[in-house]
């Protein structure tokens, strides 16, 4: 069977981005069981309560949900369970140098997706936005859509 190409978006975290400001971000990889690969290849998977932390010098992903596959046996997996993120000990230095600072940043899965076959998580450096911040960022996009629907009718002449 040939090996898949390219990148397949399994699922993404929206709330995410709107409750905090990315700072930076990361891609890893993620250790899976046979049936949690099988249950992200047909999209069943939420991120919303997922977050990661250090746990003895390794990143560690909490909360991700991988619903159990439908044709598993007792080989099937805990949905929720622990899973160990997959990144080269320079950058786990870093990130955790960074999260130790204070400055209440966090850890944030923001979208998973299959890179060549290969499950990865991208991972966001996050601080949490104020709820001022949260509507003025809404404000924004809405003007700025307003802008381009203007602008895009007196490009095409309609008044």
């Amino acid at each position: 069977m040939a090996r898949e190409t390219g990148r397949k978006v399994i699922a993404s975290n929206k709330k995410a981005r709107h409750d905090y400001t990315i700072l930076k971000t990361y891609e890893a990889g993620i250790v899976l069981a046979g049936t949690e690969v099988k249950s992200l290849r047909a999209g069943r998977v939420s991120l919303v309560d997922a977050f990661a932390q250090e746990r003895d010098r390794e990143i560690l992903l909490y909360g991700l949900h991988i619903a159990e596959y439908g044709f598993g046996s007792w080989t099937n997996h805990a949905p929720r369970r622990t899973r160990k993120l997959l990144l080269h000990r320079v950058e786990i230095d870093r990130i955790l140098e960074k999260l130790r600072d204070g400055g209440g940043t966090t850890l944030v899965p923001l979208s998973m997706y299959f890179d060549n076959g290969w499950a990865k998580v991208e991972l966001g450096l996050a601080r949490g936005k104020k709820e001022y911040d949260k509507r003025q960022a809404l404000a924004e996009r809405d003007a700025n859509r307003e802008i381009a629907r203007h602008l895009g009718r007196h490009l095409k002449g309609i008044r």
